[in-house]
C-alpha cells in the first residue's frame, strides 16, 4: 500500500483526454481555459480600472476590440514562427486556421491586442497606458489559466525527469479508428510513455508570481503611465526565457536556439527601457480628472436630434401686415 501511494505521489498524471463531446459538438478543454482566462482578465481589469478613477464598463467595451485582435495576432505569430508545420513538406495550410488545436503566441496576441485596445481607447478618450496598467495583472493570470489547456492537450513539456513532480505522458488514440490522435484521442492505457518536466506548470506558477509582484509594486509605488504593464512584460519574459530553454517540443530554431528565446530577450530589454523612461513622467494618471474634463465637453455639444427638436418646437413669428404698402401685382 505504501509503495502504491508513493508511486502515485511521485508523478503528475495527465488527463486522459482534452476533448469531450455533447452529441456532435466538441467541448475542448483548451478553448474553455482560454475563455476562462479572458473572463478573469476582463473582470479583474474592470475592478482595477474603476478603482483608479476610470469609468465603469470601459474595460469591457475596450475588450470587444482587443480580444479578437489578440486572438488573431496570437495565431499569426504561432503560424509565422512554426510555418513549416503548416506550409512545409507534409503540412496542411488549412490547419493554420484550426485554432482549437492549440497554438497561440503570446507575443502576437499582446502586440495585435494592443492595436485593438488603442483603437477602442481613442474612441473613448482613455490613455492606452492607463488602460494597460489596469489590465496587466489580469492578463498574466489569464495566461496562467490558459496553460492548463496545454496540460489537457499534453503539450509544451520539457525533457525526461525523475523528479517527484514529473508529468506522465500517455499515448492517445481515436477509439473509432484505433489510430494515434494526440489532441482528439483518448488514453486507453494509463501506462506513461514518458515522464517529463511539466514546463507548462512552471510557467503557470511563474505567471501567478508575476501577478502578485506587479500588484504589490503598483500599490507600493503607485505606478502609472504604462509602468505596471512594462513590469508585467519584463517579469513574464524573464521567466519565459529559462522555461523556453527547457522545452523539447518542436519549434523554429535560429542558430540552434528556439526563436522564442530570442524574442524573450528582446522584449525584456524593451520593457526595462520603457520602465526607466516612463518613470520620468511623474505620478499615476488621474483618470477621474480626465473624465471630469471630458464630460463638460461632451455636454456642451448638443445632439443634432435635440437641435432639430428645438427648431420644430419653436413657435413661428407672427407677421403684421403694413397698411402703407399696397400690392402692386396686376
Amino acid at each position: 500500500m505504501t509503495a502504491t501511494v508513493s508511486a502515485i505521489l511521485a508523478t503528475i498524471p495527465s488527463p486522459d483526454r482534452g476533448v469531450w463531446y455533447i452529441g456532435p459538438i466538441p467541448l475542448r478543454a483548451y478553448a474553455l481555459c482560454i475563455i476562462a482566462g479572458i473572463v478573469v482578465a476582463i473582470a479583474w481589469g474592470e475592478r482595477r480600472f474603476v478603482a483608479r478613477g476610470g469609468e465603469k464598463g470601459a474595460v469591457t467595451d475596450i475588450a470587444v476590440f482587443a480580444v479578437p485582435f489578440g486572438l488573431v495576432g496570437g495565431r499569426l505569430y504561432h503560424v509565422a514562427t512554426d510555418w513549416p508545420k503548416y506550409f512545409g513538406p507534409g503540412g496542411n495550410p488549412v490547419d493554420a486556421l484550426k485554432i482549437w488545436q492549440g497554438g497561440l503566441g503570446i507575443w502576437g496576441a499582446i502586440a495585435l491586442g494592443a492595436v485593438g485596445a488603442l483603437i477602442a481607447c481613442r474612441r473613448r478618450g482613455i490613455p492606452l497606458p492607463a488602460f494597460a496598467d489596469a489590465v496587466a495583472p489580469g492578463i498574466v493570470v489569464a495566461q496562467a489559466i490558459g496553460r492548463l489547456g496545454n496540460w489537457f492537450n499534453q503539450e509544451l513539456y520539457g525533457g525526461p525527469t525523475d523528479l517527484p513532480w514529473g508529468l506522465e505522458i500517455y499515448r492517445r488514440i481515436d477509439p473509432v479508428t484505433n489510430l494515434e490522435d494526440p489532441l482528439g484521442g483518448v488514453a486507453m492505457d494509463h501506462t506513461p510513455i514518458a515522464v517529463v518536466h511539466p514546463t507548462f506548470l512552471y510557467e503557470l506558477l511563474w505567471n501567478l508570481g508575476v501577478a502578485a509582484l506587479i500588484v504589490w509594486a503598483d500599490r507600493r509605488f503607485r505606478l502609472g503611465h504604462g509602468r505596471v504593464f512594462a513590469l508585467y512584460v519584463a517579469g513574464y519574459t524573464a521567466g519565459r526565457f529559462w522555461i523556453e530553454i527547457m522545452r523539447e517540443d518542436h519549434a523554429t530554431l535560429i542558430a540552434g536556439i528556439r526563436i522564442n528565446v530570442f524574442t524573450s530577450v528582446i522584449v525584456f530589454i524593451g520593457a526595462v527601457i520603457y520602465l526607466v523612461l516612463a518613470k520620468k513622467r511623474g505620478e499615476r494618471e488621474d483618470l477621474a480628472a480626465l473624465r471630469a474634463e471630458r464630460e463638460p465637453e461632451e455636454a456642451a455639444e448638443p445632439e443634432p436630434a435635440a437641435e432639430e427638436k428645438a427648431a420644430e418646437e419653436k413657435p413661428a413669428e407672427s407677421v403684421t401686415p403694413d397698411p402703407t404698402k399696397t400690392d402692386k401685382t396686376p
